[in-house]
Protein backbone atom coordinates (compact mmCIF):
# COMPACT_ATOMS: atom_id res chain seq x y z
CA UNK A 1 0.00 0.00 0.00
CA UNK A 2 1.08 3.53 -0.76
CA UNK A 3 -0.31 7.02 -0.24
CA UNK A 4 -1.04 9.66 -2.87
CA UNK A 5 -0.89 13.34 -1.89
CA UNK A 6 -2.90 15.85 -3.98
CA UNK A 7 -2.26 19.48 -3.01
CA UNK A 8 -1.97 22.48 -5.32
CA UNK A 9 -3.29 25.95 -6.18
CA UNK A 10 -6.82 24.63 -6.67
CA UNK A 11 -6.83 23.36 -3.08
CA UNK A 12 -7.27 27.05 -2.22
CA UNK A 13 -10.23 27.51 -4.57
CA UNK A 14 -12.39 24.47 -3.72
CA UNK A 15 -11.97 23.09 -7.26
CA UNK A 16 -10.80 19.76 -8.65
CA UNK A 17 -8.84 21.42 -11.44
CA UNK A 18 -6.75 24.58 -11.48
CA UNK A 19 -8.43 27.14 -13.76
CA UNK A 20 -5.46 29.52 -13.28
CA UNK A 21 -7.74 32.12 -11.68
CA UNK A 22 -6.03 32.36 -8.29
CA UNK A 23 -3.19 34.92 -8.02
CA UNK A 24 0.08 33.53 -6.76
CA UNK A 25 0.03 35.86 -3.77
CA UNK A 26 -2.99 33.95 -2.44
CA UNK A 27 -1.01 30.73 -1.98
CA UNK A 28 0.14 30.69 1.63
CA UNK A 29 -0.62 27.38 3.44
CA UNK A 30 0.68 28.56 6.81
CA UNK A 31 0.27 25.20 8.58
CA UNK A 32 1.72 22.98 5.87
CA UNK A 33 3.17 19.97 7.67
CA UNK A 34 4.59 17.08 5.66
CA UNK A 35 5.52 15.28 8.88
CA UNK A 36 1.79 15.04 9.58
CA UNK A 37 1.22 13.72 6.04
CA UNK A 38 3.93 11.07 6.52
CA UNK A 39 2.66 10.06 9.98
CA UNK A 40 -0.84 9.65 8.58
CA UNK A 41 0.50 7.50 5.74
CA UNK A 42 2.50 5.40 8.21
CA UNK A 43 -0.52 4.87 10.47
CA UNK A 44 -2.49 3.56 7.50
CA UNK A 45 0.21 0.99 6.78
CA UNK A 46 1.66 2.66 3.68
CA UNK A 47 5.21 1.90 2.58
CA UNK A 48 5.60 4.75 0.09
CA UNK A 49 4.26 8.20 -0.81
CA UNK A 50 3.58 9.57 -4.30
CA UNK A 51 3.49 13.37 -4.11
CA UNK A 52 1.74 15.29 -6.88
CA UNK A 53 4.59 17.71 -7.54
CA UNK A 54 2.78 19.20 -10.55
CA UNK A 55 -0.84 18.59 -11.48
CA UNK A 56 -2.47 19.47 -14.81
CA UNK A 57 -2.70 23.18 -13.97
CA UNK A 58 1.08 23.44 -14.12
CA UNK A 59 1.71 24.76 -10.59
CA UNK A 60 4.97 23.33 -9.20
CA UNK A 61 5.39 22.46 -5.53
CA UNK A 62 9.13 23.06 -5.74
CA UNK A 63 11.03 26.23 -6.75
CA UNK A 64 11.72 25.12 -10.31
CA UNK A 65 13.90 27.10 -12.68
CA UNK A 66 11.46 26.49 -15.53
CA UNK A 67 8.45 28.70 -14.66
CA UNK A 68 7.25 31.38 -12.28
CA UNK A 69 4.12 29.30 -11.61
CA UNK A 70 5.59 27.66 -8.53
CA UNK A 71 5.90 27.93 -4.75
CA UNK A 72 9.02 30.02 -5.31
CA UNK A 73 6.86 32.92 -6.46
CA UNK A 74 4.35 32.88 -3.59
CA UNK A 75 4.31 34.41 -0.09
CA UNK A 76 4.55 30.95 1.47
CA UNK A 77 7.77 30.95 3.52
CA UNK A 78 8.76 34.16 1.72
CA UNK A 79 9.16 32.28 -1.56
CA UNK A 80 11.79 29.97 -0.09
CA UNK A 81 9.55 26.98 0.59
CA UNK A 82 9.84 23.62 -1.14
CA UNK A 83 7.07 21.06 -0.57
CA UNK A 84 8.98 18.32 -2.38
CA UNK A 85 12.03 18.83 -0.16
CA UNK A 86 9.84 18.80 2.96
CA UNK A 87 8.14 15.60 1.80
CA UNK A 88 11.47 13.94 1.05
CA UNK A 89 12.76 14.75 4.55
CA UNK A 90 9.57 13.51 6.18
CA UNK A 91 9.66 10.26 4.21
CA UNK A 92 13.25 9.62 5.24
CA UNK A 93 12.39 10.34 8.88
CA UNK A 94 9.40 8.00 8.95
CA UNK A 95 10.92 5.24 6.84
CA UNK A 96 8.78 5.77 3.75
CA UNK A 97 9.85 5.63 0.13
CA UNK A 98 9.13 8.66 -2.08
CA UNK A 99 7.65 8.95 -5.54
CA UNK A 100 6.50 11.90 -7.65
CA UNK A 101 3.67 12.69 -10.02
CA UNK A 102 4.75 15.12 -12.75
CA UNK A 103 1.81 15.85 -15.04
CA UNK A 104 2.72 15.97 -18.74
CA UNK A 105 -0.50 17.97 -19.18
CA UNK A 106 0.23 21.63 -18.30
CA UNK A 107 -2.57 24.16 -18.70
CA UNK A 108 -0.35 27.08 -17.70
CA UNK A 109 1.74 26.46 -20.80
CA UNK A 110 -1.13 25.41 -23.08
CA UNK A 111 -0.07 21.76 -23.20
CA UNK A 112 -2.63 18.97 -23.57
CA UNK A 113 -2.95 15.45 -22.22
CA UNK A 114 0.19 13.37 -22.65
CA UNK A 115 2.35 16.48 -23.03
CA UNK A 116 1.05 17.29 -26.51
CA UNK A 117 1.62 20.84 -27.72
CA UNK A 118 -0.50 22.51 -30.43
CA UNK A 119 2.41 22.96 -32.85
CA UNK A 120 5.99 21.67 -33.37
CA UNK A 121 7.68 24.84 -32.13
CA UNK A 122 5.77 24.82 -28.84
CA UNK A 123 6.35 21.07 -28.55
CA UNK A 124 10.10 21.56 -28.77
CA UNK A 125 10.01 24.30 -26.12
CA UNK A 126 7.81 22.26 -23.80
CA UNK A 127 9.95 19.16 -24.23
CA UNK A 128 12.90 21.16 -22.94
CA UNK A 129 10.91 22.63 -20.04
CA UNK A 130 9.44 19.30 -18.98
CA UNK A 131 12.74 17.45 -19.20
CA UNK A 132 14.30 20.09 -16.95
CA UNK A 133 11.46 19.71 -14.44
CA UNK A 134 11.85 15.94 -14.40
CA UNK A 135 15.62 16.23 -14.01
CA UNK A 136 15.20 18.58 -11.05
CA UNK A 137 12.83 16.17 -9.31
CA UNK A 138 14.98 13.11 -9.95
CA UNK A 139 18.27 14.70 -8.88
CA UNK A 140 17.49 17.09 -5.99
CA UNK A 141 15.42 14.97 -3.60
CA UNK A 142 16.99 11.55 -3.26
CA UNK A 143 15.99 8.22 -4.74
CA UNK A 144 12.54 7.99 -6.28
CA UNK A 145 10.60 4.75 -5.99
CA UNK A 146 7.86 5.69 -8.46
CA UNK A 147 7.31 8.26 -11.23
CA UNK A 148 3.80 9.05 -12.46
CA UNK A 149 3.16 10.25 -16.03
CA UNK A 150 -0.62 10.54 -15.84
CA UNK A 151 -2.33 10.40 -19.24
CA UNK A 152 0.72 8.81 -20.86
CA UNK A 153 3.75 10.65 -22.16
CA UNK A 154 4.88 12.05 -25.52
CA UNK A 155 7.87 14.03 -24.21
CA UNK A 156 11.05 11.94 -24.57
CA UNK A 157 12.14 10.97 -21.05
CA UNK A 158 13.64 7.49 -21.41
CA UNK A 159 17.24 8.69 -21.06
CA UNK A 160 16.46 10.67 -17.91
CA UNK A 161 14.68 7.75 -16.27
CA UNK A 162 17.50 5.39 -17.12
CA UNK A 163 20.15 7.80 -15.87
CA UNK A 164 18.52 9.10 -12.69
CA UNK A 165 15.84 6.59 -11.68
CA UNK A 166 16.64 3.20 -13.22
CA UNK A 167 14.91 1.28 -10.41
CA UNK A 168 11.78 3.44 -10.16
CA UNK A 169 8.37 2.10 -11.06
CA UNK A 170 6.98 4.13 -13.98
CA UNK A 171 3.25 4.76 -14.30
CA UNK A 172 2.11 5.18 -17.94
CA UNK A 173 4.13 6.32 -20.92
CA UNK A 174 6.46 4.34 -23.22
CA UNK A 175 8.72 3.33 -20.30
CA UNK A 176 5.85 2.18 -18.07
CA UNK A 177 6.62 -0.70 -15.72
CA UNK A 178 3.26 -0.70 -13.90
CA UNK A 179 -0.36 -0.35 -15.07
CA UNK A 180 -3.34 1.73 -14.04
CA UNK A 181 -6.18 -0.57 -13.07
CA UNK A 182 -8.57 1.41 -15.31
CA UNK A 183 -10.81 3.08 -12.72
CA UNK A 184 -10.55 5.38 -9.71
CA UNK A 185 -12.98 3.43 -7.54
CA UNK A 186 -10.30 1.35 -5.80
CA UNK A 187 -11.17 -2.03 -7.32
CA UNK A 188 -9.18 -4.48 -9.40
CA UNK A 189 -10.97 -7.15 -11.42
CA UNK A 190 -10.45 -10.81 -10.68
CA UNK A 191 -8.33 -12.26 -12.12
CA UNK A 192 -5.89 -9.35 -12.35
CA UNK A 193 -3.03 -10.91 -14.31
CA UNK A 194 0.36 -9.20 -14.01
CA UNK A 195 1.46 -10.18 -17.50
CA UNK A 196 0.27 -8.85 -20.85
CA UNK A 197 1.49 -8.67 -24.41
CA UNK A 198 4.51 -6.52 -25.25
CA UNK A 199 2.39 -4.78 -27.88
CA UNK A 200 -0.10 -3.63 -25.24
CA UNK A 201 2.66 -2.79 -22.77
CA UNK A 202 4.35 -0.45 -25.25
CA UNK A 203 1.22 1.68 -25.62
CA UNK A 204 1.92 3.23 -22.22
CA UNK A 205 -1.76 3.15 -21.28
CA UNK A 206 -2.39 -0.56 -20.76
CA UNK A 207 -4.76 -1.37 -17.88
CA UNK A 208 -6.13 -4.41 -16.08
CA UNK A 209 -8.29 -5.40 -19.05
CA UNK A 210 -5.11 -6.11 -21.03
CA UNK A 211 -4.00 -8.80 -18.57
CA UNK A 212 -3.02 -12.09 -20.20
CA UNK A 213 -1.57 -15.02 -18.24
CA UNK A 214 0.39 -16.02 -21.33
CA UNK A 215 1.63 -12.51 -22.08
CA UNK A 216 5.28 -11.83 -22.82
CA UNK A 217 5.64 -8.67 -20.70
CA UNK A 218 5.36 -8.11 -16.94
CA UNK A 219 3.52 -5.04 -15.68
CA UNK A 220 1.79 -5.22 -12.27
CA UNK A 221 -1.34 -3.24 -11.49
CA UNK A 222 -1.61 -0.22 -9.20
CA UNK A 223 -5.11 0.64 -7.95
CA UNK A 224 -5.66 4.28 -7.01
CA UNK A 225 -8.55 5.69 -5.00
CA UNK A 226 -9.10 8.82 -2.94
CA UNK A 227 -10.08 8.75 0.71
CA UNK A 228 -12.54 11.46 -0.43
CA UNK A 229 -13.79 9.39 -3.35
CA UNK A 230 -14.34 10.64 -6.02
CA UNK A 231 -12.50 13.94 -5.32
CA UNK A 232 -8.70 14.06 -5.28
CA UNK A 233 -8.26 17.56 -3.92
CA UNK A 234 -9.62 18.92 -0.63
CA UNK A 235 -13.13 20.36 -0.53
CA UNK A 236 -14.63 21.62 2.76
CA UNK A 237 -17.76 19.49 2.45
CA UNK A 238 -15.99 16.19 1.71
CA UNK A 239 -15.99 13.30 4.17
CA UNK A 240 -13.67 10.29 4.21
CA UNK A 241 -14.83 6.93 2.98
CA UNK A 242 -16.46 4.70 5.58
CA UNK A 243 -14.57 1.78 7.06
CA UNK A 244 -16.87 -0.59 5.17
CA UNK A 245 -15.93 1.10 1.89
CA UNK A 246 -12.23 1.04 2.71
CA UNK A 247 -12.35 -2.66 3.59
CA UNK A 248 -14.15 -3.34 0.32
CA UNK A 249 -11.33 -1.52 -1.49
CA UNK A 250 -8.69 -3.51 0.41
CA UNK A 251 -10.18 -6.93 -0.29
CA UNK A 252 -10.76 -6.07 -3.97
CA UNK A 253 -7.33 -4.58 -4.64
CA UNK A 254 -4.58 -5.92 -2.38
CA UNK A 255 -6.68 -9.04 -1.86
CA UNK A 256 -6.57 -9.59 -5.63
CA UNK A 257 -2.81 -9.12 -5.93
CA UNK A 258 -2.62 -5.42 -6.84
CA UNK A 259 -0.85 -2.50 -5.18
CA UNK A 260 -3.17 0.03 -3.54
CA UNK A 261 -2.53 3.78 -3.61
CA UNK A 262 -4.88 5.71 -1.27
CA UNK A 263 -5.06 9.47 -1.75
CA UNK A 264 -4.90 11.97 1.11
CA UNK A 265 -6.00 15.58 0.52
CA UNK A 266 -4.40 18.26 2.72
CA UNK A 267 -6.63 21.28 3.28
CA UNK A 268 -5.99 24.91 2.27
CA UNK A 269 -3.79 25.40 5.35
CA UNK A 270 -1.60 22.46 4.37
CA UNK A 271 -2.82 19.99 6.99
CA UNK A 272 -4.76 16.73 6.66
CA UNK A 273 -8.04 17.18 8.50
CA UNK A 274 -8.47 15.35 11.84
CA UNK A 275 -11.35 13.23 10.49
CA UNK A 276 -9.08 11.94 7.72
CA UNK A 277 -6.17 11.32 10.08
CA UNK A 278 -8.46 9.32 12.34
CA UNK A 279 -9.97 7.28 9.49
CA UNK A 280 -6.54 6.49 8.05
CA UNK A 281 -5.38 5.15 11.41
CA UNK A 282 -8.62 3.21 11.91
CA UNK A 283 -8.12 1.60 8.52
CA UNK A 284 -4.53 0.67 9.29
CA UNK A 285 -5.48 -0.66 12.72
CA UNK A 286 -8.27 -2.78 11.23
CA UNK A 287 -5.97 -4.35 8.62
CA UNK A 288 -3.30 -5.03 11.25
CA UNK A 289 -5.94 -6.52 13.55
CA UNK A 290 -7.21 -8.86 10.84
CA UNK A 291 -4.01 -9.81 9.04
CA UNK A 292 -1.10 -8.71 11.20
CA UNK A 293 -0.28 -12.23 12.39
CA UNK A 294 -1.53 -15.51 10.90
CA UNK A 295 -2.53 -18.53 12.98
CA UNK A 296 -0.16 -20.57 10.84
CA UNK A 297 1.76 -20.26 7.60
CA UNK A 298 3.96 -22.36 5.34
CA UNK A 299 6.01 -22.13 2.15
CA UNK A 300 4.40 -25.38 1.07
CA UNK A 301 0.86 -26.28 0.08
CA UNK A 302 -0.58 -27.81 3.28
CA UNK A 303 -1.04 -26.65 6.88
CA UNK A 304 -1.77 -29.31 9.52
CA UNK A 305 -3.18 -28.41 12.94
CA UNK A 306 -2.59 -30.48 16.08
CA UNK A 307 -6.30 -30.12 16.90
CA UNK A 308 -9.34 -28.63 15.11
CA UNK A 309 -8.76 -24.89 14.78
CA UNK A 310 -11.18 -22.10 13.87
CA UNK A 311 -10.23 -20.17 10.72
CA UNK A 312 -12.10 -17.69 8.52
CA UNK A 313 -9.54 -16.41 5.96
CA UNK A 314 -6.93 -18.05 3.75
CA UNK A 315 -4.08 -16.19 2.08
CA UNK A 316 -2.01 -17.53 -0.82
CA UNK A 317 1.02 -15.92 -2.44
CA UNK A 318 3.10 -17.01 -5.41
CA UNK A 319 6.81 -16.38 -5.68
CA UNK A 320 6.39 -14.02 -8.62
CA UNK A 321 10.11 -14.08 -9.41
CA UNK A 322 9.01 -17.11 -11.37
CA UNK A 323 6.03 -15.33 -12.89
CA UNK A 324 2.39 -16.16 -12.34
CA UNK A 325 2.39 -19.88 -12.96
CA UNK A 326 -0.88 -20.94 -11.37
CA UNK A 327 -3.80 -20.93 -13.80
CA UNK A 328 -6.41 -22.76 -11.75
CA UNK A 329 -6.48 -23.65 -8.07
CA UNK A 330 -8.71 -24.64 -5.18
CA UNK A 331 -8.52 -24.11 -1.41
CA UNK A 332 -9.63 -27.11 0.62
CA UNK A 333 -10.14 -27.72 4.33
CA UNK A 334 -10.29 -31.02 6.21
CA UNK A 335 -13.20 -31.36 8.59
CA UNK A 336 -13.80 -34.63 10.44
CA UNK A 337 -11.28 -36.38 8.24
CA UNK A 338 -12.99 -35.33 5.00
CA UNK A 339 -11.56 -32.79 2.54
CA UNK A 340 -13.90 -30.23 1.00
CA UNK A 341 -13.38 -27.30 -1.36
CA UNK A 342 -14.22 -23.89 0.15
CA UNK A 343 -12.94 -21.72 -2.71
CA UNK A 344 -11.63 -22.03 -6.23
CA UNK A 345 -10.14 -19.55 -8.64
CA UNK A 346 -7.63 -18.79 -11.35
CA UNK A 347 -4.90 -16.24 -10.57
CA UNK A 348 -2.95 -16.13 -7.32
CA UNK A 349 -0.06 -13.79 -8.14
CA UNK A 350 1.34 -11.54 -5.45
CA UNK A 351 -1.53 -12.21 -3.06
CA UNK A 352 -4.94 -13.85 -3.05
CA UNK A 353 -7.01 -13.18 0.05
CA UNK A 354 -10.02 -15.50 0.42
CA UNK A 355 -12.62 -15.32 3.20
CA UNK A 356 -14.23 -18.70 3.99
CA UNK A 357 -17.11 -19.71 6.27
CA UNK A 358 -15.75 -19.85 9.86
CA UNK A 359 -15.10 -23.47 10.77
CA UNK A 360 -12.93 -25.69 12.99
CA UNK A 361 -10.59 -27.50 10.60
CA UNK A 362 -7.85 -30.07 10.97
CA UNK A 363 -5.90 -28.98 7.93
CA UNK A 364 -5.88 -26.57 4.97
CA UNK A 365 -4.36 -27.21 1.58
CA UNK A 366 -3.89 -25.53 -1.78
CA UNK A 367 -4.52 -27.70 -4.81
CA UNK A 368 -3.24 -26.47 -8.17
CA UNK A 369 -4.98 -28.16 -11.09
CA UNK A 370 -3.47 -26.08 -13.91
CA UNK A 371 -0.16 -24.27 -14.08
CA UNK A 372 2.53 -23.17 -16.50
CA UNK A 373 5.53 -25.00 -15.14
CA UNK A 374 5.89 -26.10 -11.55
CA UNK A 375 3.97 -23.83 -9.12
CA UNK A 376 6.17 -21.61 -6.92
CA UNK A 377 4.18 -20.91 -3.76
CA UNK A 378 5.75 -18.30 -1.48
CA UNK A 379 3.21 -18.54 1.31
CA UNK A 380 0.03 -20.26 2.41
CA UNK A 381 -1.41 -18.71 5.57
CA UNK A 382 -4.63 -18.89 7.59
CA UNK A 383 -6.31 -16.41 9.93
CA UNK A 384 -9.04 -16.28 12.51
CA UNK A 385 -10.04 -12.62 12.23
CA UNK A 386 -13.36 -13.09 14.01
CA UNK A 387 -14.79 -10.57 11.56
CA UNK A 388 -16.90 -10.86 8.45
CA UNK A 389 -15.47 -9.76 5.09
CA UNK A 390 -17.17 -7.00 3.10
CA UNK A 391 -20.38 -8.27 1.53
CA UNK A 392 -19.06 -7.40 -1.95
CA UNK A 393 -15.56 -8.87 -1.51
CA UNK A 394 -16.01 -11.26 -4.44
CA UNK A 395 -17.95 -9.01 -6.82
CA UNK A 396 -16.66 -7.85 -10.19
CA UNK A 397 -15.25 -4.33 -10.31
CA UNK A 398 -18.05 -2.77 -12.33
CA UNK A 399 -21.78 -3.23 -12.78
CA UNK A 400 -22.48 -0.44 -15.24
CA UNK A 401 -25.11 -0.53 -18.00
CA UNK A 402 -24.97 0.93 -21.52
CA UNK A 403 -25.98 4.55 -22.06
CA UNK A 404 -27.01 5.94 -25.42
CA UNK A 405 -24.66 8.81 -26.28
CA UNK A 406 -25.44 9.29 -29.98
CA UNK A 407 -27.04 7.90 -33.13
CA UNK A 408 -26.76 7.89 -36.88
CA UNK A 409 -29.33 7.73 -39.68
CA UNK A 410 -27.21 7.70 -42.83
CA UNK A 411 -23.69 7.10 -44.04
CA UNK A 412 -21.03 9.76 -43.70
CA UNK A 413 -19.20 11.58 -40.94
CA UNK A 414 -20.32 11.03 -37.35
CA UNK A 415 -19.35 13.19 -34.38
CA UNK A 416 -20.42 12.46 -30.82
CA UNK A 417 -19.69 14.67 -27.83
CA UNK A 418 -19.10 12.77 -24.60
CA UNK A 419 -19.11 15.88 -22.40
CA UNK A 420 -21.25 15.26 -19.34
CA UNK A 421 -21.44 11.55 -20.16
CA UNK A 422 -18.23 10.45 -18.47
CA UNK A 423 -18.88 10.33 -14.71
CA UNK A 424 -15.32 9.41 -13.75
CA UNK A 425 -11.80 8.84 -14.97
CA UNK A 426 -12.15 5.23 -16.08
CA UNK A 427 -12.32 2.99 -19.12
CA UNK A 428 -15.40 2.87 -21.30
CA UNK A 429 -16.58 0.55 -24.03
CA UNK A 430 -18.02 2.32 -27.08
CA UNK A 431 -20.31 0.30 -29.34
CA UNK A 432 -22.07 1.08 -32.60
CA UNK A 433 -25.30 -0.90 -32.82
CA UNK A 434 -27.52 -1.03 -35.92
CA UNK A 435 -31.24 -0.66 -35.16
CA UNK A 436 -32.49 -2.05 -38.49
CA UNK A 437 -31.41 -4.78 -40.84
CA UNK A 438 -29.02 -2.61 -42.86
CA UNK A 439 -25.38 -3.42 -42.13
CA UNK A 440 -23.05 -0.55 -41.35
CA UNK A 441 -19.29 -0.33 -41.03
CA UNK A 442 -17.56 2.07 -38.68
CA UNK A 443 -14.18 3.40 -39.71
CA UNK A 444 -11.58 6.10 -39.05
CA UNK A 445 -12.55 6.40 -35.39
CA UNK A 446 -10.75 9.14 -33.47
CA UNK A 447 -10.84 10.16 -29.82
CA UNK A 448 -10.32 13.92 -29.49
CA UNK A 449 -9.37 15.67 -26.26
CA UNK A 450 -9.91 19.42 -26.51
CA UNK A 451 -10.02 18.97 -30.27
CA UNK A 452 -6.69 17.12 -30.49
CA UNK A 453 -6.71 13.45 -31.59
CA UNK A 454 -5.16 11.06 -29.08
CA UNK A 455 -4.64 7.66 -30.63
CA UNK A 456 -2.99 6.13 -27.54
CA UNK A 457 -6.19 6.34 -25.48
CA UNK A 458 -8.47 4.44 -27.87
CA UNK A 459 -8.16 0.76 -28.75
CA UNK A 460 -10.26 -1.44 -31.00
CA UNK A 461 -11.51 -4.56 -29.26
CA UNK A 462 -13.40 -6.75 -31.70
CA UNK A 463 -16.44 -4.83 -32.91
CA UNK A 464 -16.22 -2.21 -30.14
CA UNK A 465 -13.72 0.37 -28.89
CA UNK A 466 -12.19 0.86 -25.45
CA UNK A 467 -11.65 4.49 -24.44
CA UNK A 468 -9.21 5.24 -21.64
CA UNK A 469 -10.22 8.47 -19.92
CA UNK A 470 -7.47 9.44 -17.49
CA UNK A 471 -8.98 12.73 -16.33
CA UNK A 472 -12.07 14.91 -16.65
CA UNK A 473 -10.44 18.24 -17.48
CA UNK A 474 -10.81 17.97 -21.26
CA UNK A 475 -13.66 18.12 -23.75
CA UNK A 476 -14.04 14.62 -25.19
CA UNK A 477 -15.33 13.97 -28.70
CA UNK A 478 -15.50 10.85 -30.86
CA UNK A 479 -15.37 11.11 -34.64
CA UNK A 480 -15.91 8.27 -37.09
CA UNK A 481 -17.25 7.48 -40.53
CA UNK A 482 -20.32 5.35 -41.13
CA UNK A 483 -20.55 3.28 -44.32
CA UNK A 484 -24.07 2.03 -44.92
CA UNK A 485 -27.60 3.34 -45.30
CA UNK A 486 -29.14 2.15 -42.06
CA UNK A 487 -29.78 3.63 -38.66
CA UNK A 488 -28.05 2.95 -35.39
CA UNK A 489 -27.14 3.92 -31.87
CA UNK A 490 -23.84 4.82 -30.23
CA UNK A 491 -23.68 3.15 -26.80
CA UNK A 492 -21.21 3.81 -23.99
CA UNK A 493 -20.58 1.58 -20.99
CA UNK A 494 -18.19 2.06 -18.13
CA UNK A 495 -15.95 -0.96 -17.61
Amino acid sequence: MGVFIHFSMNTMTDKEYDDLSLPLDKFNPVKLNTDQWAMTAKSMGAKYVVLVAKHVGGFCLWPTSTTDYSVGHTPWRDGKGDVVADMARSCRHYGLKLGVYLSPNDNKHGIGIGGKAPDPEKQKAYNSLYRTQLTELLTHYGKMTEVWFDGSQTVPTADLLQRYAPDAMVFQGPQATIRWVGNEDGFAPYPAWNSLSKVDARTGVATAIHGDPDGDAWMPIEVDVSLHRPNWFWHPQDKPMSMDDLLSVYYRSIGRGANLLVNLSPDSNGEIEPQDVERAKEFGDEIRSRFGKPLASTHGSTIEFPKPTLIDHVEVMEDTRGGERVRKHAIQVRVGGVWKTVSDGTAIGERRLVPIPPEDVGAVRLQVSESSGAPMIRRLAVYDTGKAPPADWNESSSLWADDQVGNWSSSGALEVSLDGKLPAAAQYRLRFVSTDQSPAEIGDLQLLLNGVPNETLVRRDGSSYVLTITGLNAKVTVRATVAGSGRGLVLLRRL
